[in-house]
């Protein structure tokens, strides 16, 4: 009888699990809103993100619903699956609350800084203050840094064809949004992807409370070191290992 080399088990998986609960809500929401788009048109206009009608008819509420307007099934469906290829894991780490917190702060302040770029007198930007920007992009750009932080060399397919580690292919879609976003009239949103990255990586730097906790642990600092020099107090420092746990 033949005797055949015995071979490891190998076991292969595509995706990060099981389905979280904040990915799956945010999931059937953009489903829900797309299919409410493709009934109702003129839907998308009025939930998708002009800086125009928020400066000068006060939309305010479009920095926060552009996330959820997208508009094509190609469009939606590359979103959908980049937000469940790297949302899930990071839930999974860092719990249902803080993901659902950094997700919609990212998404409304890539927004937000859209509307604010838009009002600068550039030609690169004058386009973005009268057309419409939609999609989740901003807070997926925002998970990718996150993704890229936290599983740096976690190998990512760039164009779905080789893998590359994480922290450069996020170092490749910045480089590639900051070059696109000098185009004038450029079709893409590369304004929205660069403010979703800036903001989640200057958010994480923060650790769990945020840029906020940040600012105040630098204040706080500061007062603890003017007490030291009015009062002869030393205060402690803080060590750094634990600045991204979550």
């Amino acid at each position: 009888m033949a005797r055949h080399p015995r071979v490891a088990n190998l076991t292969y998986a595509f995706g990060p699990g099981p389905m979280t609960p904040a990915v799956k809500y945010l999931l059937w929401a953009n489903i829900g809103i797309f299919l409410a788009t493709v009934l109702f048109s003129p839907l998308r206009q009025w939930l998708g993100l002009v800086p125009e009608f928020v400066v000068r008819s006060h939309w305010l509420w479009q920095p926060v619903t552009y996330m959820f307007v997208h508009g094509s099934i190609v469009h939606i469906l590359f979103n959908m699956l980049a937000l469940w290829m790297f949302g899930v894991e990071l839930e999974r780490l860092w719990g249902t609350r803080f993901f659902a917190k950094y997700y919609a702060i990212t998404g409304i302040g890539a927004g937000v800084l859209t509307v604010l770029i838009a009002l600068l007198p550039f030609p690169a930007t004058a386009h973005v203050f009268v057309e419409n920007t939609i999609g989740a992009s901003g807070a997926i750009y925002a998970l990718l840094v996150a993704f890229a932080i936290y599983y740096p060399d976690r190998p990512i397919l760039m164009f779905l064809l080789f893998p590359i580690p994480a922290k450069y292919f996020v170092m490749i879609i910045g480089a590639i949004s900051f070059l696109n976003s000098a185009t004038v009239n450029s079709r893409v949103a590369e304004i929205t992807h660069l403010s979703g990255l800036v903001i989640g990586y200057l958010y994480l730097q923060g650790g769990r409370g945020g840029l906020t906790a940040e600012v105040k642990y630098r204040y706080l600092k500061w007062k603890m070191n003017r007490l030291r020099r009015k009062f002869d107090v030393y205060s402690g420092g803080r060590s750094d290992w634990d600045r991204r746990v979550h």
